[in-house]
């Protein structure tokens, strides 16, 4: 068992109260179910602190309830945070920005996940991972609990998709039922204020190589007798978008490597017919030559995109420099960059004017074959992306020359923890 360090909260008493977990919910008009969750909250705690001695909390983070909520709270023992911010992922954000323990297990407060559940993913914190998951689909989903587009569908294939991206290794990534680090919370530096907050918590912490560990959880049917505030279709869309904005790989990276072998290929066979290896009717005429030039310029393109929003997310500090860009990092310079680039746009012209002067040799008759003014255009083109790229890439580095990141991973202040200190004295 790692040694464990804990907050301390003095809650204007007269000694400094040690505080090993922060239960945080987020809350929008719970009234009806937030006595029966404080109680499991409290239950929780108690099995938290005969199990491994720590003390704990209840931090409801308030939404702007208009029902009564955050009065109920406060007299069922739950320390209450006013969250100004709409949206699921904002108000855990608040609760947990100003949670005084050194472990936050976060629920909802609806009813549909047992606290007790949590208690198991402290012990896994304990032990040393930084982010536990908990499971539905080991714990067990009661009938009605979840739509079957969600359980079949949806869960299913944002999760698959999010484990291709990110080799996060969990089988249900939007439970809402987690615990993680006091530490790692800060270090992720989380933002997303809507639904998609569950994705960017485990996203964040699988790009930062955090240990992810995961437990089984249950879910029941709500205790509300409305409907819930998940939107599946919009907060569906939400998550997949995430999944993408945060994966320059697979949305850039890809499609590049696609493209450019696919111009490769295309190029490579237009000039064997060119020079005489092949005979016959070339299968790669000049309609596909021009195809080619569209997409090894198009992916070029992409490329840049993926290297520039690569290195932004180092800098963010919720990516690691990948071990292929590493070693080219002092090569990686706006200098480079435009030495590159302009030599190859002087290649192109040099091209230019050699296929012109061919031309006019031939009294101006149409070309045999537009390769070579293909392949001038489209080195003359990725030459200018490259300079321009070059620029790019600079900006993006806070207008620095050198463009990868110095460091592996460079570690940021996480959005919240500047405003907690403003936060505690609001609340003490």
């Amino acid at each position: 068992m790692k040694h464990i360090q804990f907050a301390t909260w003095t809650g204007g008493g007269t000694g400094a109260l040690p505080l090993g977990v922060s239960i945080v919910m987020p809350c929008l008009n719970e009234a009806q179910s937030l006595p029966h969750c404080i109680a499991n909250a409290l239950m929780a705690l108690a099995r938290i602190e005969a199990e491994y001695g720590l003390t704990g909390e209840i931090v409801v983070a308030d939404n702007g309830s208009t029902d009564g909520s955050q009065d109920l709270a406060a007299t069922l023992g739950a320390r209450v945070v006013s969250v100004a911010a709409k949206g699921y992922g904002a108000a855990l954000i608040g609760g947990c920005s100003t949670a005084f323990g050194s472990y936050i297990l976060m629920g909802d407060a609806d009813g549909s996940y047992d606290f007790t559940d949590g208690v198991a993913m402290i012990g896994r914190l304990i032990d040393g991972a930084e982010l536990c998951m908990g499971s539905r689909f080991q714990g067990g989903i009661a009938p009605g609990a979840m739509p079957w587009k969600n359980r079949y569908i949806g869960n299913p294939a944002l999760t698959g998709i999010l484990n291709l991206f990110f080799r996060a290794g969990i089988d249900d990534a939007h439970c809402g039922l987690r615990a993680i680090s006091k530490s790692a919370f800060h270090a992720l530096g989380l933002a997303g204020t809507g639904m998609e907050f569950a994705s960017e918590m485990v996203i964040k912490a699988s790009l930062k190589r955090m240990r992810i560990d995961e437990v089984p959880a249950t879910l029941s049917r709500d205790l509300r007798d409305r409907s819930p505030h998940l939107r599946p279709w919009r907060d569906g869309w939400r998550h997949l978008r995430y999944l993408l904005m945060l994966s320059p790989t697979w949305v850039f990276g890809v499609p590049a490597l696609a493209a450019i072998l696919s111009a490769l290929v295309i190029f490579y066979g237009a000039g064997l017919y060119a020079i005489g290896l092949l005979d016959g009717t070339p299968f790669f005429g000049t309609s596909w030559t021009i195809v080619g030039g569209f997409l090894f310029t198009l992916g070029h393109f992409a490329a840049l995109m993926s290297v520039a929003t690569h290195f932004h997310g180092v800098r963010k500090g919720y990516r690691v420099l990948s071990p292929k860009l590493g070693p080219l990092s002092r090569l990686l310079t706006l200098e480079s960059a435009l030495i590159t680039g302009t030599g190859l746009m002087a290649l192109s012209a040099a091209a230019f004017l050699e296929i012109g002067l061919n031309w006019s040799a031939h009294g101006f008759a149409a070309l045999p074959s537009i390769l070579s003014l293909t392949l001038a255009a489209v080195t003359g083109v990725v030459g200018a992306q490259t300079a321009l790229g070059g620029f790019l890439l600079a900006i993006i580095a806070d207008h620095s020359s050198q463009l990868a990141p110095s460091q592996t991973a460079i570690p940021v202040l996480a959005l919240g923890t500047a405003q907690e200190a403003r936060n505690l004295v609001s609340i003490l």
